[in-house]
């Protein structure tokens, strides 16, 4: 590969250095929770900011200022329901130039200029792209439909800004995907103009990892809703209990490690050497395993009998 090529991969463009700047912040903040208590300043602000859920409520007191800034926990459907209406709106163009030729809107294709995305011809990342766009509305649509017929919130809350993240994040996910497009001016670039001759065998094991991911996640979101339910699935409390079955034999919060497999899968469909989305994909294993990692130490705390042979995030390591 030219120099030049080698180059272009590596660019540290606006998407990368936001990605990279969001890991490095959830790295450090895990490192942070990892350090024995007694040995940093605590900071009810910060640990505000960093909890949601039921672990917000077993972190430090809380101040009356802190808050005048919680937002229902439940509030997590409007995060599925802007990717659901966003990246299908993402989809919708991206399927009708691949397919009918019909060029990116000015305002989309300079926006996506001005992120990063590059004018390049190659590879498989038309289909790839389309594959993974896919997903993330895939994803987002069950999510939604788990939140509405599945989950069952409590009145437990999350920070406004919590909120914020979260409404900004699936837009900004969305448009990441489709930076990785290949592009011939405002058209999508296909080799040979046939999206099919680009399949290759790591699309078909992408596709795999993330049914086999998206099954286990949803299992697991059963499991927890089922705590609160009776035998005829009406609620019958909001109490927390121990989860078991399936990925509960292993880890505190298996939902958290599917997510990250579904993430790790849309690497591979990719073709593993994208460095734009393993930078999401990093993002997603620190933000995930701190949110674990809380969420375990919740759990140790409030029952003496919880299992002490689970990990909080990664089976047998962590």
């Amino acid at each position: 590969m030219a120099l030049w090529a080698v180059a272009e991969l590596w660019a540290l463009n606006p998407l990368r250095a936001l990605w990279l700047t969001l890991t490095a912040a959830f790295l450090l903040t895990l490192l942070l929770q990892l350090v024995p208590p007694g040995l940093l300043p605590g900071c009810a602000l910060f640990q505000d900011l960093i909890r949601y859920g039921k672990t917000k409520r077993e972190g430090p007191s809380r101040p009356a200022a802190c808050r005048v800034f919680d937002v229902p926990k439940r509030y997590f459907s409007h995060f599925y329901i802007i990717s659901v209406l966003w990246n299908g709106f993402l989809l919708w163009h991206l399927t009708q130039s691949l397919f009918l030729g019909v060029p990116f809107p000015n305002w989309l294709h300079g926006l996506l200029r001005i992120l990063g995305a590059a004018q390049f011809q190659g590879g498989e990342l038309a289909l790839s792209a389309f594959l993974v766009l896919v997903f993330l509305w895939l994803h987002s649509l069950r999510r939604l439909f788990e939140c509405f017929y599945v989950s069952v919130f409590s009145n437990a809350v999350i920070h406004v800004v919590q909120y914020c993240f979260g409404l900004v994040y699936y837009v900004l996910t969305g448009l990441t995907v489709l930076s990785q497009v290949p592009m011939d001016g405002r058209n999508v670039y296909v080799i040979g103009k046939n999206l099919l001759m680009q399949a290759r065998w790591f699309h078909i094991l992408g596709m795999l990892m993330f049914i086999w991911s998206s099954v286990h996640q949803y299992k697991c979101h059963v499991i927890l809703g089922n705590l609160r339910k009776n035998k005829a699935g009406v609620v019958i409390h909001c109490n927390h209990r121990i989860p078991f079955g399936d990925w509960f034999e292993y880890v505190s919060s298996p939902n958290y490690l599917a997510e990250l497999m579904i993430y790790i899968s849309m690497a591979v469909t990719f073709g593993f050497h994208n460095l734009t989305w393993w930078l999401v994909v990093t993002y997603v294993f620190f933000s995930q395993a701190l949110s674990a990692f809380l969420s375990h130490k919740f759990y140790k705390s409030k029952f003496v009998s919880y299992p002490k042979h689970r990990k909080a995030f990664l089976p047998f390591l962590f």
